[in-house]
């Protein structure tokens, strides 16, 4: 694609008469034709923000510029390569030169709608400011084209200035008048369908979001996804034609319904504190006794079932002994302390598997006796659900398996199954949360499994397939921020521990979805809020990638109502999202309870 670009040589004859001419002081161009061409671009300087401009993913900056005080700034992500367009009026039959400045890596300007042969230039990087020029004529009957710049996928943000439009302007109208019949139906806990009366001369319509411009449809009418529960919003719609743009509709306010429990709210709080529990081992923490456990936790993961072997599928959860842990409870005071915290509405689950519980279920026969004893521990115990902890080479991807929504590999097939079957044996109170580390889920935005040539490591994103096929039974995802290397965002830039920044960036790609292995046609579709609760270390001591009660705090902030967000920039604000994990209980008593008493002095 980096081909250089060929030197144009004009023949020699060509050269001579323009010399002539030139010498003979008569004028090529007549002074005429030169006045006709202007600048039809409008606010191409971007001085008047994005004034004439449709940019959903774009703002204005002061830096970098190219002239003036203002350049666009845009950041493509997920399936959206950050286009920002506007529409303008044109003579039919006449030449065009479209000229920008830009910034970035692969950064596309061009123009649609020609009616002869649409153009588009591009570079693919330009660390600094680069013109790029493109020209076309447009077609016998055209009076309108679009010119547009855009960036590509996973790779950034990019910058342009100055673009210009420069040849004869076209007739001009007037906008037409704004839409009337704006109504809102359709209403569910994500979405909104709106619809209204056509405007006469209108070509399109643009969809504003409590004030903010969201898209642009050419019919009369389109659904609004993405909303946050339990959440009012306000729509208006304006008319657009070549002419420009009406003023607004008036506004029409909907609620979007609360969250649906098909298998995310069996009975949580709105914001929900999720521990584990070191209920099998002992390690520096000290042991803690279930009945002591504070009433701020809303979910306790007893800490872990194992497997007699990795490939047996016959999980055995064994409590700590007392030589290992003084002042273990008996299995009567433990069983009694389960009934207490449930009465209190708090959850109590088992979780399977931990660092060192690998379990890879390669036989359906695993698949069974995984079902079976599995079920044992929750009868025996009275528990409300099952938290599944796979790490290490519990996971993985067979070469070739390439579709996360049609996984082929067998421990992969094997889990969903089990899962389904014991989500269907208990019924939609039954609690089933996942707590995967950033290699197996966002990592899996830039490398699915072993790649389609071979050669990555095959557990790379090898989650995926397991939560979109329980999406609907999946009650809380909290993926494990920490002990975890740099990963790309949705911005196109690497994100390490160590700051609210991680955190931030890791949510908002759960949150939005995201394109698999950088393919745009294959995107991990966003989870609800309501099912995603943050992972983080409780102390120094319980992983890397420990963060400050304000930068805690700041995450909260960021995603919940998009304040103090730093340099990354979401894709929404989710008020419903269900609230923190941490590891662990024990480490958090150890240190105080600080990470119970941030979250309690934040949600209440």
């Amino acid at each position: 694609m980096d081909r250089a670009r060929p030197i144009v040589r004009r023949p020699l004859a060509a050269l001579l008469t323009a010399t002539a001419v030139a010498a003979a002081g008569v004028t090529a161009l007549t002074p005429d034709a030169r006045a006709a061409d202007a600048d039809l671009a409008r606010n191409g300087g971007f001085e008047a923000g994005l004034d004439g401009w449709n940019c959903p993913a774009g703002t204005t900056v002061t830096s970098p510029v190219h002239t003036g005080a203002s350049a666009l700034k845009a950041t493509p992500a997920g399936s959206d390569n950050a286009r920002c367009a506007q529409t303008v009026t044109v003579k039919p039959d006449s030449a065009y030169t479209l000229s920008g400045h830009v910034r970035g890596a692969y950064v596309h300007l061009g123009a649609s709608g020609t009616g002869t042969t649409d153009v588009s230039t591009w570079t693919q990087s330009a660390p600094d400011w680069q013109k790029l020029t493109t020209t076309f004529r447009t077609g016998p009957s055209t009076t309108s084209v679009t010119i547009y710049t855009h960036g590509w996928y996973g790779t950034g943000d990019y910058h342009a200035d100055d673009i210009t439009l420069v040849g004869p302007g076209g007739e001009t109208g007037q906008p037409p008048a704004p839409p009337a019949g704006l109504s809102a139906s359709g209403v569910t806990a994500s979405s909104v369908s709106l619809s209204w009366s056509p405007a006469a001369g209108a070509t399109s319509y643009a969809v504003y979001r409590d004030g903010a411009r969201i898209r642009t449809v050419t019919g009369t009418s389109t659904t609004v996804t993405g909303l946050s529960p339990s959440t009012a919003y306000a729509f208006q719609v304006a008319a657009l034609n070549d002419a420009g743009e009406s003023a607004r509709s008036a506004t029409v306010t909907a609620t979007t319904s609360a969250p649906d429990s098909g298998g995310g709210d069996p009975g949580l709080p709105a914001h929900a504190l999720v521990g584990y529990l070191h209920a099998s081992f002992a390690n520096g923490s000290g042991y803690t006794r279930l009945a002591d456990v504070p009433d701020s936790w809303d979910v306790i993961d007893l800490a872990f079932g194992e497997p007699t072997s990795v490939t047996s599928g016959d999980i055995r959860f064994e409590r700590c002994p007392a030589a290992e842990c003084p002042g273990v409870e008996s299995d009567a005071e433990f069983k009694a302390a389960i009934r207490a915290k449930q009465a209190a509405g708090k959850k109590v689950l088992i979780s399977i598997g931990g660092q060192n519980g690998q379990v890879r279920l390669t036989t359906t026969a695993a698949r069974d006796t995984f079902v079976s004893s599995v079920s044992r521990i929750i009868d025996a115990y009275g528990l409300d659900g099952l938290d599944i902890d796979f790490e290490g080479h519990s996971l993985s991807l067979d070469t070739g398996d390439t579709d996360f929504r049609n996984p082929k590999t067998p421990v992969i097939v094997n889990l969903i199954s089990a899962l389904k079957t014991l989500k269907a044996r208990y019924g939609d109170d039954f609690v089933l949360t996942m707590a995967p580390e950033t290699f197996f889920v966002q990592l899996g935005h830039q490398f699915y499994g072993s790649g389609p040539w071979g050669g990555q490591d095959p557990r790379a994103g090898a989650y995926l397939p397991v939560i979109h096929a329980l999406r609907d039974d999946l009650t809380l995802l909290h993926v494990q921020d920490y002990n975890s290397g740099p990963i790309m965002g949705l911005d196109g830039q690497y994100h390490s521990m160590g700051g609210a920044d991680f955190h931030i960036a890791m949510t908002d790609m759960l949150l939005t979805g995201f394109p698999v292995a950088g393919d745009a046609g294959n995107v991990f579709p966003p989870l609800r809020p309501d099912q995603v609760a943050i992972g983080m270390p409780a102390t120094v001591n319980a992983g890397n990638g420990h963060v400050s009660p304000a930068e805690v705090v700041k995450t909260l902030d960021c995603l919940t109502k998009g304040a103090d967000c730093g340099s990354y920039r979401t894709h929404g604000t989710w008020p419903s999202l269900r609230g923190l994990m941490t590891w662990s209980i024990n480490w958090d008593r150890f240190g105080g309870w600080e990470f119970q008493r941030t979250f309690d002095g934040y949600f209440g």
